[in-house]
């Protein structure tokens, strides 16, 4: 297995490699397959470059990537399609911003942000003070109020399959609050969704997408459950960071095999085999984050670290050490016989490391466990 560029992490389990050109590098290299993680080499046509060379790769055509590549063109698609989504408009310019929706309001940038290209405004000044730093044009939408799932699928370009449903953190502090980030954290459990409402997804969502446009790859639909059904919020083209680390932690089929078998254009959609246990991902990221961030400072203690994964993000070796080298630095993930007991491994990990200027959030997966021990307890009043 190799890895382009990599990191210190990755170097733990592939040969890292760099390239300017990664099409050269995956036929020097002589690959069966290629897996693209970031969204940037997907918009920017990585996988028609590849299939041009007849080499076997995971990811949408460029044409596809563009459903997160451009808000406008992703919202446009959805209303040609019937795609349940909120009620939005396009602006160009300030005087265009409109005055019919209700507060709050959501400003989403047009192109990739990193996932921080997003603002809720909670009243015209809030508006205002967006529009003096986010670039034109932009989409302005209606505010949904539901509990949010990522709910993520593998294509093959006819048929997709459902890899379990997670929930993403994307705000830096606890309680949801402060700017965005590209994640914070994530939990996968089962109880996210029931069959019901996975099996609505996928008819009203995503085998509409997959029909009008023979998508390949991970398509990653980011829900908001309102009272009134699932509505997208925004399509992301990849798996989704930081929600495939639990994922991952829970997966039980032969990956490899299933990707094999997307690329080629003859996926089982049989559901892939799981685990029960719920997991959790708990993000530590660099003091600054998601603004202007410091690196350099050296990490210790993942040596100690032995009930959960460290999955490394902004990193690098800096001599004999490793050290910060980005926003998030690291996914602490652990998985347990329940939701509690994920989160307890995954921060009990957490403790035992340390870098100068660390942050994360104390409250991962805490509003779903409040959620499922309610449910709990009013399915015991009912018994």
């Amino acid at each position: 297995m190799f890895a382009a560029p990599g990191n210190p992490g990755a170097a733990e389990v592939a040969e890292c490699r760099e390239s300017a050109d990664y099409v050269e590098l995956a036929e020097h290299l002589g690959v069966d397959l290629t897996v693209v993680g970031p969204e940037v080499p997907l918009v920017a046509g990585i996988v028609d470059r590849f299939r041009a060379r007849n080499l076997a790769i995971i990811g949408p055509t460029a044409e596809n990537a563009a459903l997160e590549g451009s808000k406008i063109h992703s919202k446009r698609f959805m209303e040609n399609l019937g795609i349940p989504t909120a009620r939005f408009q396009i602006v160009s310019k300030p005087g265009e911003v409109p005055r019919d929706f209700r507060y709050p309001v959501v400003l989403k940038t047009d192109g990739l942000a990193a996932g921080k290209g997003v603002v809720i405004a909670a009243n015209r000044a809030e508006v205002d003070t967006a529009l003096a730093t986010l670039p034109f044009p932009l989409v302005i939408e209606e505010f949904l109020e539901g509990e949010e799932v990522s709910f993520i699928v593998l294509c093959d370009g006819k048929r997709a399959v459902s890899l379990e449903p997670s929930q993403d953190h994307k705000r830096i502090f606890d309680l949801d609050e402060g700017p965005n980030t590209g994640g914070m954290g994530a939990y996968s459990d089962s109880r996210i969704l029931a069959e019901t409402e996975r099996a609505a997804i996928m008819d009203a969502i995503i085998e509409p997408v997959v029909r009008a446009t023979g998508y390949t790859g991970f398509l990653y639909a980011g829900l908001m459950m309102t009272p009134a059904g699932p509505s997208v919020l925004e399509f992301n083209v990849r798996l989704g960071d930081p929600e495939t680390q639990p994922l991952m932690m829970r997966l039980q089929s032969d990956w490899g095999e299933v990707l094999m078998a997307a690329a080629r254009g003859s996926l089982n959609c049989d559901a892939l085999d799981w685990s029960p246990d719920p997991a959790t991902c708990v993000v530590m990221s660099a003091e600054g984050y998601p603004g202007a961030v410091r690196s350099g400072d050296k990490i210790s203690g993942l040596e100690s670290v032995n009930s959960a994964i460290v999955f490394q993000a902004g990193t690098k070796r800096q001599g004999a050490h490793l050290v910060t080298a980005g926003g998030r630095v690291l996914g602490v993930t652990a998985s347990g016989p329940d939701l509690e007991s994920s989160i307890g491994a995954a921060y009990a990990a957490v403790g035992k490391i340390h870098f100068e200027g660390m942050h994360y959030r104390k409250d991962i997966g805490a509003k779903g466990l409040r959620r499922y021990n309610n449910l709990d307890r009013a399915r015991s009043s009912v018994g």
